[in-house]
């Protein structure tokens, strides 16, 4: 009976594997590595950064959508600091600002000026019904008594566009008539939006930059498997998918609730983490896709505390084989080391890759910065650790209880800039579809070929024999 449990069993991981070289007569270059991160969020790059007090805030968030992937905000704070960062992320890159502070024409220049420092902004429209009667810049209050009114300094004669008005179009009215703010009307003269020449020369930087429906960057956030209150409050503010954030999504309880906020949000809801074909199947009539990963994190300690959990990669490749047939995106979350990693799991079924070491060490991540012998580290922890179990308000949310710590914390060298990371990864991806003759994601799933290794194939695959001098940016020596 007992020997029968181990009969067949065999898992797989990263190491163990290696992709079988094919005839190809695809280059890097003609590669495209569009996927969906859930039923209706696509992707520019496969890779999307964990929700983790450590990796991603505000600025993580803002640089994985400039560079086409997308971040997930950690829960690890208060649900309104969490929808502020939303609203901030939103409105960061929009191409039409919506929510735009406005006065009113019998308001002082006192008050503007107030409302402008603490909006950081530097023109107010003034509204009266919603009707644009006219624009305060701080050039027409400068040096001007506060008790005046609004009505008496603003620019009356203003410039503005139509609401359905084009990014060139928008460009080229500003350029001519040298303003930096260009109000949006519709048909009836009433206030839409605002444009500003920021925001454009942002756009033009960022040409891989995934966004919504009218503009503005894509952003995910987390929450626990029973906050129902937060996902209502985050899905007001438009993020774009919500993640269930838990360990065990397998739960009976946890998949009853999970139901419960997908019924009650209008965003996708990527649930997990799960392992296995059986859990799978009991997700994917409501999920909008499946994270995949118990315990394979670099600061994980869940299979050594509790003996529980499955290989990656054979998690990764058993979850795919049933979602693929429901049509439902996977997400391999952890235990990504190289960009050769990254290769293998989306040629194991994973549409997207999620990532927290290989990105905690950037200068997007919010991680502390530390100087260990003349290097620079930045902080990183599980979100399982006794540093979160203890000081933060994470296992405090309703329905949230945990025992022993299942996480470390440590520190990983400073990387640099998120660009530069994801330029690497996205790099050694492409020359991997290269080697396969793969030109997308799908057909690298389809194509892609696996060979079991010795352990001492693990050995000849990394540098050997010699000596490094000069360090790799897509080989760390550490």
């Amino acid at each position: 009976m007992f020997k029968e449990k181990l009969n067949g069993m065999e898992g797989l991981t990263f190491n163990d594997v290696l992709i079988l070289p094919a005839r190809s007569e695809v280059e890097p270059n003609q590669i495209s590595l569009n996927t969906r991160f859930s039923k209706n969020i696509s992707l520019n790059i496969p890779i999307v950064s964990s929700p983790m007090d450590t990796v991603t805030e505000f600025k993580m968030a803002i640089s994985m959508a400039r560079s086409g992937g997308i971040g997930i905000l950690h829960r690890n704070m208060s649900i309104e600091k969490q929808v502020k960062m939303v609203y901030a992320i939103k409105r960061s890159d929009e191409f039409i600002i919506r929510k735009t502070i406005t006065a009113s024409p019998d308001d002082s220049v006192s008050h503007i000026l107030s409302l402008m420092r603490s909006e950081n902004v530097s023109g107010i429209p003034i509204l009266k019904d919603n009707k644009l009667l006219g624009i305060v810049s701080t050039r027409d209050i400068r040096g001007i008594s506060g008790s005046k009114l609004a009505s008496e300094v603003m620019t009356k004669d203003v410039i503005a566009a139509k609401e359905n008005v084009t990014v060139d179009e928008a460009f080229k009215k500003m350029y001519d008539s040298k303003i930096e703010r260009l109000p949006i009307i519709n048909d009836k003269n009433e206030f839409i939006g605002m444009v500003t020449m920021h925001n454009i020369m942002e756009r033009e930087k960022y040409t891989d930059a995934v966004r919504d429906i009218e503009g503005r960057l894509l952003v995910g956030a987390a929450i626990g498997p029973y906050d129902l209150e937060r996902a209502k409050k985050l899905d007001a503010e438009s993020v774009d998918i919500i993640v269930i954030d838990c360990a065990h999504a397998h739960n009976m309880n946890v998949i009853k609730s999970a139901k419960n906020i997908k019924d009650n949000i209008s965003a996708d809801l990527v649930v997990g983490n799960i392992a296995t074909a059986e859990a799978a199947e009991d997700l994917v009539d409501f999920a909008d896709g499946l994270r995949v990963g118990i315990g394979p994190g670099s600061i994980c300690t869940t299979r050594i505390v509790t003996g529980v959990g499955v290989p990656q990669l054979t998690a990764i490749a058993t979850v795919s084989d049933l979602a693929k047939r429901y049509n439902v995106p996977v997400i391999a979350d952890g235990g990504i080391r190289f960009s050769g990693d990254i290769a293998k799991a989306i040629a194991a079924g994973a549409d997207t890759v999620m990532l927290g070491n290989l990105l905690a060490g950037t200068k997007e991540s919010p991680g502390r910065e530390v100087t260990i012998k003349g290097r620079l580290y930045k902080s990183y922890r599980g979100m399982g650790s006794l540093g979160v179990m203890g000081g933060t308000d994470r296992y405090s949310q309703v329905g949230q209880t945990k025992f022993v710590p299942e996480g470390v914390e440590g520190v990983v060298p400073f990387k640099g800039s998120v660009e530069d990371v994801l330029f690497q990864l996205t790099g050694g991806l492409k020359s991997a579809m290269g080697y396969v003759g793969a030109k997308d994601i799908e057909s690298m799933q389809r194509k892609a070929r696996f060979m079991k290794i010795t352990n001492n194939s693990i050995l000849e695959s990394h540098p050997h024999d010699i000596l490094i001098t000069d360090e790799a940016p897509n080989y760390p020596l550490y």
